[in-house]
């Protein structure tokens, strides 16, 4: 008999523990509904059931799945799927041994194993598993990627299929599944072929809305990624496509949520308004669902830490993905306490961010290695080379598959694609506070406008406006010191997208320190 097709895009894993379903007795009718929803894989859990009360659930369990034409699975007991004749088992690394149970079932059945890190992928490849169950809130989207990675030069990529496992829900599944794409492989993507998930059907009041939820999310996560980098960018360099982002600002005066302290936020309001955006302060996560819908940016500016502050980041976050729209992230100070780099690991962790900025200390801190070095305050740790610099900023954007920027004398800036320097800026900027915090508010108004088409380029785009604005600010006979230079600056952010949309482009002539390389 030949082994059956499996679609592996939405796998639930039952749980009928009242933990998870509320009502054990509706755990048939909560498997159905999923079915009904698109669930295309099914596999029975139940830890506690003695041998014949489990093979009476799956039996019962058996007969609903093939009236959807979905295959069972059974965790861990190999006797009970022989059975009951069912389509195959996951087994774990404590279970019975794959080569084993290979032996019991036959080659059509299907078998799954799980895995945490490349060793254990590759003995499951190599001992015939068909599918392996990758354990993400483990290892994370990096360790997916190598796995990923492993498997291809094994050899066994196109041959066994993954799905990842542990903590998935409607907010991140899109989210990791793209962050989980390995880049350096052949043409394309080494992508997952799925999602494993448990309580975010089984927990849902109306399974099936939330498994046709998940299924979607499941199959358009490349939506975080945008157009194709390589074709409009090939086609049109950063100065020639920058006057028609800012346009895009002044005409559709963009939102930009921004979450920040106290002591930035009317700075950071004036900079929205004189860019062309509209700047709405709000720290409070319950507004995010509806602000989020509303075609703007997010900025989660990591100025003040506490326990209710980062709940609130986490709402907003996750608002803002399920609505695909953008997020840029400001990690102040991040090195300085552990308070604050527990915090960077709890939002990486909570959802995706479109831009990570920061100094090269919060930089280094978000990318892990910081070694014990401990920041002062929000001040930049200059010790890297030039070199170094734009090697982390290119690692660290692959990684997150997000843009990152390393401001400084010079800045750093990447996608994981390509890599662009900036020169520009004025020292008046390190003299007074908030601005390195308001340049994050000016890239989300630009990522508004442009994050479908290229969001690096609107990156770039946000930090010439703002660092060519500053040095002329700077130059003007009325500013004699960081007092004066604030007005001067926001007028001079204002003139330059007026010139902007009047045709006048003489500003980017100053542009410094431009070089763009692919690193791929």
């Amino acid at each position: 008999m030949p082994k059956p097709h499996v679609d592996y895009h939405l796998y639930l894993v039952t749980d009928s523990t009242p933990a998870v379903l509320k009502d054990p007795s509706r755990f048939f009718d909560a498997v159905e509904q999923a079915l009904r929803g698109g669930v295309s894989l099914v596999q029975l859990r139940e830890k506690t059931a003695d041998t014949g009360e489990l093979v009476s659930i799956a039996k019962r369990l058996h007969e609903l799945t093939k009236k959807y034409n979905v295959p069972l699975l059974i965790n861990d007991r190999v006797d009970v799927a022989l059975a009951v004749g069912c389509e195959g088992v996951h087994i774990g690394q404590d279970d019975m041994d794959l080569e084993t149970a290979r032996k019991l079932l036959g080659d059509d059945k299907i078998i799954g194993v799980t895995v945490s890190n490349v060793e254990e992928a590759l003995i499951a490849c190599k001992n015939g598993a068909d599918y392996l169950g990758i354990g993400t809130a483990i290892i994370g989207a990096a360790g997916v990627r190598e796995i990923l990675a492993a498997m291809e030069t094994a050899g066994c990529y196109d041959k066994v299929r993954t799905v990842c496992i542990g903590g998935l829900n409607k907010y991140n599944i899109a989210r990791i599944m793209y962050q989980s794409r390995h880049v350096d492989g052949k043409p394309g993507w080494l992508t997952l072929n799925g999602v494993a998930v448990v309580s975010a059907i089984m927990s849902a009041d109306d399974p099936e809305e939330a498994s046709k939820e998940l299924l979607t999310l499941v199959k358009s996560y490349d939506k975080f990624r945008g157009s194709s980098l390589m074709g409009a960018r090939a086609s049109k360099g950063v100065l020639e496509v920058a006057g028609d982002i800012i346009k895009k600002v002044h005409e559709a005066k963009p939102l930009t949520h921004n979450m920040t302290n106290l002591v930035v936020q009317n700075f950071a309001a004036n900079v929205a308004l004189a860019v062309g955006g509209s700047p709405i302060m709000a720290n409070y996560g319950e507004e995010a669902a509806d602000l989020s819908k509303l075609g703007g940016s997010l900025v989660v500016n990591m100025g003040t830490v506490t326990p209710e502050g980062l709940l609130n980041y986490y709402k907003a976050l996750q608002a803002y993905n399920v609505a695909v729209q953008p997020v840029v992230f400001d990690p102040v100070g991040a090195g300085a306490t552990s308070v604050r780099r527990e915090a960077v690991r709890s939002i990486l962790a909570n959802g995706y961010l479109d831009v990570i900025k920061g100094n090269e200390g919060e930089i280094k801190t978000v990318w892990g290695a910081v070694d014990g070095e401990q920041q002062k305050g929000v001040d930049s740790v200059d010790s890297l080379t030039p070199e170094n610099k734009l090697d982390l900023v290119v690692k660290l954007a692959r990684r997150e598959q997000s843009v990152v920027v390393m401001t400084g004398k010079t800045d750093y800036v990447s996608d994981g694609y390509s890599a662009v320097t900036v020169a520009n800026g004025h020292e008046y900027l390190g003299l007074v506070t908030g601005t390195g915090c308001t340049l994050g508010t000016a890239i989300s108004v630009a990522l508004a406008v442009h994050h479908k088409e290229d969001k690096l380029w609107a990156v770039v785009t946000a930090m010439l406006h703002f660092e060519i604005a500053a040095e002329i600010a700077a130059e003007r006979e009325d500013v004699k010191g960081p007092g004066t230079f604030i007005s001067a600056f926001l007028d001079e952010l204002y003139n330059i997208r007026t010139a902007t949309v009047s045709g006048d482009m003489k500003w980017l002539e100053r542009a410094k320190g431009l070089n763009i390389t692919l690193t791929r």
